[in-house]
């Protein structure tokens, strides 16, 4: 929490200066006293004024103390934000390789099953030649597999700039590092996904 705004101090009545004293017929002792008191008047005046003057530059020094604050606390914030946007890039890049799961996913799946439907019709000797069926539910199969490790290593690449280049500004200090960032479960996913893809193209050819 940030400090009150430091309060201005009151303005200072306006006095005019004292009035030059009538030194006419006055003996030269008599004048040398009036002018001293004029003098006294004078240097009470200045006084006043200086002493206003030191009261506005401690104000001033406050406003400064104050401001200095409130940059302090911004520039908090912004550690915070550049910080949590880390971590929104991270789920950002989740969601990429989330999508290309699903696709390979389907590409498998689908293939796969062209794959076992016409094999079961040759079985059964309701198809004399299932060759192309099967090859092309196989393509599917091996292109499902092919984007799923280019997704694979795309992510582990990125993901492992975006830690190194967190860690460079947490050491930094240009964020905070508070926040865990744990390994990505959607590349677990994507690796067993992988491993049954790979299981598959060899319960299809044995």
């Amino acid at each position: 929490m940030s400090e009150a705004t430091p309060d201005r101090p009151e303005r200072v009545a306006e006095t005019p200066l004292p009035p030059f004293p009538d030194l006419g017929g006055l003996q030269e002792g008599q004048a040398s006293v009036e002018l001293s008191k004029q003098r006294t008047k004078l240097s009470r005046h200045r006084t006043g004024l200086s002493e206003h003057r030191t009261q506005l530059s401690e104000h001033r020094t406050d406003l400064s103390t104050y401001r200095t604050s409130l940059s302090t606390n911004r520039t908090d914030m912004s550690k915070r934000r550049t910080g949590m946007s880390f971590q929104r890039t991270r789920m950002s890049a989740d969601r990429t390789l989330m999508s290309i799961i699903r696709t390979s996913l389907s590409l498998i799946s689908f293939g796969f099953t062209i794959f076992q439907f016409f094999q079961k019709l040759k079985e059964a000797d309701l198809v004399q030649s299932s060759y192309e069926p099967r090859q092309f539910g196989a393509a599917l199969v091996w292109l499902g597999i092919a984007l799923l490790v280019l997704g694979i290593i795309y992510h582990v690449h990125f993901m492992l700039g975006l830690r190194k280049t967190r860690a460079a500004m947490t050491r930094g200090e240009l964020i905070h590092g508070e926040s865990g960032f744990p390994v990505s479960i959607t590349l677990v996913a994507a690796v067993l996904l992988l491993l049954i893809g790979i299981l598959a193209i060899f319960y299809m050819f044995n």
